[in-house]
């Protein structure tokens, strides 16, 4: 594969979870409004009440989730996979002597034939380590040197 192709699958598997968590909260907010909308037909009193408070709740935390998920969404929208970096930035793929990093968003482990790559946040004190340094630097985590063998 290319160095283009690379980024883009990376890409497109974190999209894939972002939309997976975007499908996670959109149905649990229905379904928590569908809970209140039921127990508003079925129950009285106190524990309608709490019941709905309940709902409410779990509501508003979904909504928080899935805003994030959106915004998530907007920042993967602005890497593109066909620039290539000299410098590590948002959207470089990283590979160390220590394994392969994709600064983009905390996603995880993501797979590319048999090759291991974790997507980071910029923010991750890993990626932090990494910002503007090119392929040949070394950066030091956790008092761990970590030579940069390829940015792109």
């Amino acid at each position: 594969m290319t160095k283009e192709e690379i980024k883009e699958e990376l890409l497109e598997q974190c999209q894939d979870i972002i939309d997976q968590r975007v499908g996670v909260s959109q149905s649990a907010i229905n379904r928590a409004k569908e809970g209140v909308e039921n127990e508003s037909k079925s129950s009285v009193g106190d524990k309608y009440e709490t019941t709905r408070a309940l709902m409410q709740t779990e509501q508003d935390n979904q909504s928080r989730q899935l805003s994030e998920a959106l915004k998530l969404q907007l920042l993967l929208g602005r890497i593109q996979p066909e620039v290539l970096h000299e410098k590590v930035t948002f959207g470089s793929v990283v590979k160390t002597n220590q394994g392969n990093y994709f600064v983009s968003i905390s996603a995880g482990r993501l797979m590319i034939e048999k090759d291991k790559y974790f997507a980071i946040s910029p923010q991750t004190p890993l990626a932090r380590e990494f910002l503007q340094k090119s392929a040949g630097d070394v950066a030091t985590f956790n008092d761990k040197p970590i030579q940069i063998l390829d940015v792109f």
